[in-house]
């Protein structure tokens, strides 16, 4: 049923355009809308005629999930906007927004079930059960079930966090819907009430989903480190060009899908031609942004490649690596004097590191002089943005 709906209506969406997402979004969006909107009638009929509160408190559930369907289509349609005077970077992070939001209001209607099954654990009711309503939670089950297979299909497809939470609260409200059913089935068969109690465990369970998928979306939105599949295929291409010998300092910034900007330092030989390295660069930065889709800039770095400052240079990255394996080094420089050779190099230091960085100096700088008694170091200290 999936890959006919997309088939139908989407045909050749391309997931990388704007326009192509809409359609993925459009369609997640309005599959939702009829769904929860049939299963919100349903449900209210048969909580009505039962008197069953969880029934009706599952009932308006649907309800908002239908508003949360709204949401993820419009946070999808102003995420297309192109770029403008107030927004040069585009509106992509608006579906982001749209994800939180919708989480928001899982966490909402997570704690209104939980504050009704406490009320009606306060003051139990009987519930009057008929086997229309069983049919009724039953087939809710099945539908939000195919529901989560759909919206999470989507979502993989678009790499959509919104969509990914609404797949996540469809999830969450078979489960809920289900602990209705098993609620009811034990009232019909054996008089057994324990709706409040079942009521609490869920509604607990979607707040705590709720706030873990805002959690989700709210990652992009502040800045994100790029994953390390990104930053390792961007070296690979990077390097596989002519005169390069290394890379540091990746940055990426990520304004919403197909909005990425990164930039980059390239270390090439220090002897080399300028002019036909800075024709290499802009060619790497044309050609690696199309392929990875990203807005690459490129800085160059030149690098004295000699053996006399090779042996230095391996020194102190072994010295580095010694100390902790996810301190790494560039821009090494070697100024040499009478009786005495400036190292200036700078180190790139994760976060959570257990040294300060005056102590991490002064500890490369003890382990350099027990190498060589010569050199002194100069350390520049960097952040390790990916």
């Amino acid at each position: 049923m999936t890959d006919f709906l997309i088939k139908v209506f989407v045909k050749n969406g391309d997931t990388a355009t704007a326009e192509g997402r809409n359609k993925y979004a459009n369609l997640s969006g309005g599959v939702g809308i009829v769904c929860n909107v049939l299963l919100f009638a349903f449900k209210l009929l048969a909580g009505v005629l039962s008197g069953s509160i969880s029934i009706i408190a599952d009932a308006f559930n649907n309800f908002s999930d239908m508003g949360s369907s709204i949401i993820t289509m419009l946070g999808f349609k102003l995420s297309s906007k192109p770029a403008d005077k107030e927004h040069p970077y585009g509106h992509g992070r608006m579906e982001y927004m749209a994800g939180f939001i919708v989480s928001s209001i899982i966490v909402v209607v997570g704690v209104e079930l939980f504050t009704s099954a406490i009320n009606k654990l306060i003051t139990p009711e009987d519930i009057n059960v008929s086997y229309l309503t069983i049919a009724i939670l039953a087939a809710s089950v099945l539908v939000k079930l195919w529901l989560y297979v759909f919206n999470k299909k989507v979502a993989t497809k678009l790499v959509s966090g919104a969509v990914m939470a609404t797949a996540k609260d469809s999830l969450n409200d078979a489960i809920s819907t289900s602990a209705v059913l098993v609620t009811t089935l034990l009232f019909k068969c054996f008089n057994i009430n324990i709706d409040a109690a079942a009521g609490i465990v869920v509604s607990g369970f979607i707040i705590y989903s709720g706030i873990m998928s805002a959690v989700e979306t709210i990652h992009p939105l502040l800045g994100e480190p790029p994953s390390t599949e990104f930053v390792d295929e961007l070296t690979r291409r990077v390097l596989s060009y002519d005169m390069f010998c290394g890379v540091h300092d990746v940055i990426v910034h990520n304004y919403g899908p197909g909005r990425i900007f990164a930039s980059i330092h390239i270390e090439v030989p220090a002897d080399i031609d300028i002019l036909k390295c800075h024709e290499q660069i802009d060619l790497c930065e044309k050609e690696v942004g199309q392929a990875l889709g990203i807005m690459l800039v490129a800085h160059m770095d030149p690098i004295d490649t000699g053996e006399g400052v090779a042996v230095y240079r391996n020194m102190v990255e072994n010295v580095i690596e010694q100390i902790d394996a996810e301190l790494s080094m560039h821009d090494f420089r070697m100024v040499k004097g009478e009786n005495n050779s400036n190292l200036i190099f700078d180190v790139v230091v994760p976060f959570k590191f257990k040294h300060t960085h005056d102590e991490l100096a002064e500890l490369i700088n003890y382990k350099v002089s027990e190498c060589d008694p010569t050199c002194t170091c100069v350390i520049n200290f960097d952040t390790k943005f990916s």
